[in-house]
């Protein structure tokens, strides 16, 4: 078993900052090389704490915020314009990021694109859902008109 220090949020496993251990092979061929994760050391603990104030930083303090934000989420539909061809499909699938530049546009609030959840990849133009998790306790559900640009 391998014990790392999360630099990124990892579904499943955990949030920036937190100390886990994982089978070798996951922290070799995944964790380390994708940048989510890095060695454990003794040094290693002033870097958690840094990290664990950049995050609280990002967080949403408030759960009335976050209530608010998610009641504001999940009453309106995001617009979403991608390239798409004569029958309807997509040029590709709406990434996370592209879910999150929509909401900053449609002036619906700042979200961070590694909290944003697709559950299945979005290949066609139509209604779609993602959710977002606002804080550990605050799910938002978005609605997501995609249409095909002109």
């Amino acid at each position: 078993m391998a014990k790392l220090i999360l630099t990124n949020e990892v579904a499943g496993l955990g949030s920036a900052g937190d100390v886990v251990e994982v089978k070798n092979g996951y922290a070799r061929n995944y964790l380390i090389p994708q940048g989510f994760a890095v060695a454990w050391t003794r040094g290693g603990e002033k870097q958690v704490s840094s990290i664990r104030a950049a995050r609280e930083a990002r967080a949403i303090h408030a759960h009335e915020d976050a209530v608010a934000l998610k009641e504001t989420l999940e009453s309106n539909k995001v617009k979403l314009a991608v390239k798409a061809g004569a029958e309807g499909r997509l040029f590709g699938s709406v990434k996370t990021d592209h879910v999150a530049d929509a909401v900053k546009a449609a002036g619906l609030g700042e979200l961070d694109k590694r909290k944003i959840s697709i559950p299945s990849p979005i290949k066609s133009v139509g209604e779609h859902e993602a959710t977002v998790r606002l804080r550990d306790d605050v799910t938002a559900v978005i609605t997501l008109q995609v249409v095909a640009a002109k």
